[in-house]
């Protein structure tokens, strides 16, 4: 880590201005020499080794350095602050080879500001809500440090906003009525920043402690084991023959080193190195190419099982298990993945491009096939191996099972070394050489088939044995540990080499690892201790309710526009900010302005919905100009205009910033209360409309398509994605029934059947509201009992339904029934035709346009022959 341009991958970058960029980006522009590069380097290896102790059972086994949540989150934050000051300097003229003495200073001072919250645990919590002059002088001053840590560290969007709102909370009185707030005193506002858990110290840092730290780490180990070279040669020996090859390959090696990314610049600048030079030789323009890597590895952030550990954070904030999280979300990152490489493809046909040469002579397709198919079943027969194999030696053996598995996978591990040692190590390639020769996809893909096993063991822990996310990641990082310290002596054995020199080898690759992974953790740890400076002010002042005010007077109530204008703001609040932030802001602020205002109009949506929502828009923030930090960091790489590229780069993501419009209002491409059968269909269906919209949008699908074929085009695709808007139309799924029926329609309702409650009522503050809600039917044997089950109270006055009482934590009062409510409508579930039959006539359409399309092919074809 002494190279002051070493980015994500572990590769120097060419270009000097390029690598100060990736440097001030992910790990810190500063490298200093002698002492100071050693307290860097030790302070960032020591933050590892503590979050991977924390993390282990060793403390709750050997019965020492137990860290309750508080002290964790407060020695985390130190860590982050001590090391943001040593590895980032002040300006873009300060000295990048020494500290000054100020910022030893500001990292002593910000570290022990943090570490106060640790070191004075017992005495603040004795003392809540009542902070003592010693508390306020060190929390402002930890404040303001972190303030600027995160303009070093994070560049000014961050700080400029947290500022602002931090300014809002002292100047609230004095705002326009409909942002204004009661008056906040100096006291007041930094205890409930740095001393309680609402502010810098709360669920945001939090997350970042337990879960993040870890997965970023793993990546760090992964990236210096070799996976992520071999991701892409893996890639590139696949894709890259194909017509765009090194288009289509970018986007895929994106994708698999997204999985464990936590930031979209630095998976531009990791896989962006090799694969734009390599589009750029086989004729996509140097914007094009920079937009294409910004696409995918924008794409990376929304990919479980990390997206940018905002994984984590949804899970804290919506309150649903992580494995649900990851359901909800693989869908959509899917379906805008195989629509990015269908894109690429079409870019290339457009200009008629083709692939890189292959080597060896091409196998027949039918070869091909069974070979897929081939290994499909070895892969399958394996993991049905594996898992009853390990089911039943855990009903077997009990705790011993353990012990088991670990031997099953030292020996698949060593095995797989064996295998992967008969076939040429993988070297990257320079792009920029004259003569480039795809790797043979075989011998490339068996080759490190062994790093494939930390990512089966994070999944087995995750999605099997139901661990948490920080235990899984911790056992994945221990296996990654392993290989790191052993595939290099076991390699020089079986390739015959020197095995003192390889163990060597090894283990400075696994130092390097820790210290990068604590680097790369620097920017998200400063981010999600400023952003919960944001949080803090959202929860002091109740700002959201404020912006739920202007978006409802802005859109005029339309729910269209209402959707609109919160994507507008989650773009301009996510400019400049690092996922992790972004997501942390514009959740925040404006995922209760959904839910608030889809309540008002009827639009009953899951929170994972709404949430995705704001976090999709917030990291288009990434790609889109003015402050596209992405395609600035592509834009180095190509050589191309940078605001260009983010233009090309923000039409390519037309697919991803529609994606949440749609899901909001049909949540089966969540996959939420979907079984396998209607998530096979949906899968397929709404791959097909992706692909369509994306010809629709490039205006091109078998040839160049008229105007008319591609608005037919977008109809299809509308009515694939969304059967529902066009039989709602045909048949309602609700049918109104008076209120004063209910009694009989909860008694004739099947238990667990939703009814929709229009009510009308006062919000917090006496204000008139009028908000739908859906309360599910409970057991019970008529409709007096089930409303008592249910926690409802009804007054029936003079034709009017009142709620008289809904018990506290019941149903009823879930559904956010009060007492003195008034039940205005009442909608019940009607039986409509299935929503799929229109996916017909959607499908007749398409095929007129095939039809036509492939007429025209055929005349150009044979116009061209003649």
């Amino acid at each position: 880590m002494s190279e002051q341009r070493e980015v994500g991958s572990g590769r120097p970058a060419r270009d000097a201005d390029l690598g100060d960029m990736v440097a001030s980006t992910d790990a810190g522009a500063r490298a200093p020499t002698g002492l100071t590069q050693k307290i860097l380097l030790g302070t960032a290896l020591a933050w590892s080794l503590f979050q991977l102790w924390i993390a282990s059972p060793l403390p709750f086994i050997l019965g020492i350095g137990i860290f309750n949540d508080t002290i964790a989150r407060s020695v985390h934050l130190a860590f982050a602050v001590f090391l943001a000051f040593l590895a980032y300097p002040a300006f873009r003229r300060s000295p990048r080879d020494q500290v000054p003495i100020l910022d030893w200073v500001f990292a002593g001072l910000g570290a022990l500001a943090a570490l106060y919250v640790a070191i004075f645990n017992t005495e603040l919590s004795g003392r809540p809500g009542a902070p003592i002059l010693q508390d306020v002088i060190v929390a402002s001053i930890g404040m303001l440090l972190l303030l600027e840590a995160t303009r070093r560290s994070l560049g000014p969007a961050l700080t400029i906003l947290a500022a602002i709102l931090l300014v809002y909370t002292f100047v609230g009185p004095y705002m326009p009525t409909i942002i204004a707030h009661g008056p906040k005193s100096l006291n007041t506002v930094v205890n409930h920043q740095w001393v309680t858990s609402e502010g810098v110290f709360g669920i945001a840092l939090g997350v970042s402690t337990k879960f993040v730290f870890l997965f970023v780490l793993f990546g760090a180990l992964l990236e210096k084991g070799g996976a992520g070279n071999y991701f892409i040669k893996v890639a590139f020996s696949l894709l890259g023959h194909l017509r765009g090859g090194p288009a289509k390959a970018a986007v895929v090696s994106s994708g698999m080193t997204g999985l464990i990314s936590g930031s979209s610049i630095a998976n531009v600048v990791t896989t962006g190195t090799f694969t734009i030079p390599l589009m750029k030789r086989v004729g996509f323009s140097a914007e094009k190419a920079g937009a294409v890597e910004v696409a995918s590895s924008v794409n990376g952030q929304i990919t479980p099982p990390v997206m940018g550990a905002a994984a984590f954070l949804m899970v804290e904030y919506v309150g649903i298990p992580y494995t649900e999280v990851i359901k909800n979300a693989f869908l959509p990152a899917v379906i805008s993945y195989i629509a990015l490489v269908y894109i690429v493809h079409l870019e290339a046909m457009k200009v008629g491009l083709e692939g890189l040469p292959r080597p060896g002579v091409p196998k027949p397709w039918m070869t091909r096939l069974i070979g897929m198919l081939t290994g499909f079943i070895i892969v399958c027969g394996l993991a049905a191996i594996v898992y009853y194999g390990l089911g039943w030696t855990k009903e077997a053996f009990g705790e011993a099972s353990s012990y088991i598995a670990g031997l099953a996978l030292v020996a698949a591990y060593i095995a797989l070394m064996w295998y992967g040692a008969r076939y040429p190590e993988l070297e990257l390639d320079d792009p920029n050489a004259p003569v480039i020769t795809l790797p043979e996809p075989g011998p490339t893909v068996r080759v490190g088939l062994h790093f494939l096993l930390p990512v089966v063991v994070l999944v087995w822990c995750l999605m099997v044995e139901r661990l948490s996310p920080g235990l899984s990641a911790f056992w994945a990082a221990v296996l990654m540990i392993t290989i790191l310290l052993t595939q290099r002596p076991i390699e020089a054995v079986l390739r015959k080499r020197d095995f003192a020199a390889s163990f060597k080898r090894g283990w400075d690759e696994l130092i390097d690892g820790l210290i990068t992974g604590a680097r790369n953790m620097i920017g998200i740890g400063i981010a999600t201790a400023a952003a919960g400076i944001i949080v803090g002010v959202v929860s002091q002042t109740g700002v959201g309710a404020a912006m739920t005010d202007v978006v409802e007077l802005i859109s005029g109530g339309n729910i269209m526009l209402m959707l609109f204008f919160t994507a507008v703001l989650s773009l301009i609040l996510g400019m400049g900010l690092p996922t992790t932030a972004n997501y942390i802001v514009v959740s925040s602020v404006m995922a209760p302005v959904i839910v608030e205002l889809g309540t008002q109009s009827g639009l009953l949506v899951p929170l994972i919905a709404v949430h995705m929502f704001v976090f999709y828009f917030g990291i288009m923030a990434d790609v889109t100009p003015p402050v596209g930090l992405a395609s600035f960091a592509a834009a180095a790489i190509s050589g191309g205009d940078p605001l260009k590229t983010g233009f090309i780069a923000f039409f390519y993501s037309l697919r991803t910033a529609l994606l949440p419009f749609l899901f909001i209002f049909n949540t089966d491409l969540l996959l939420i209360n979907v079984d396998f059968a209607h998530g096979v269909l949906i899968f397929v269906v709404a791959t097909i409309a992706m692909m369509l919209f994306a010809a629709a949008s490039q205006g091109f699908f078998m040839v160049r398509s008229r105007m008319y074929e591609t608005a037919i085009l977008l109809l299809v695709a509308f009515s694939l994605f969304r059967p529902g808007f066009w039989m709602d139309m045909i048949a309602p799924p609700y049918e109104s029934v008076a209120p004063t029926e209910i009694v009989r329609v909860i008694g004739d309702a099947e238990p667990g059947q939703d009814i929709r409650l229009t009510i009308q009522g006062l919000d917090d503050v006496g204000q008139p509201r009028r908000f739908v809600t859906a309360l599910a039917v409970p057991e019970g044997s008529g409709g007096d009992e089930r409303l008592a089950a249910a926690g409802l109270e009804l007054l029936l006055q003079e034709g009017e339904v009142l709620v008289d009482n809904a018990a506290f934590g019941s149903p009823a009062a879930d559904a956010g029934l009060e007492f003195d409510q008034k039940i205005v409508r009442l909608d019940v579930p009607a039986s409509p035709p299935p929503k799929e039959l229109i996916f017909i006539p959607a499908l007749l359409l398409l095929g007129f346009v095939v039809f036509a399309q492939r007429r025209r092919a055929a005349a150009g074809t044979a116009a061209a022959t003649a």
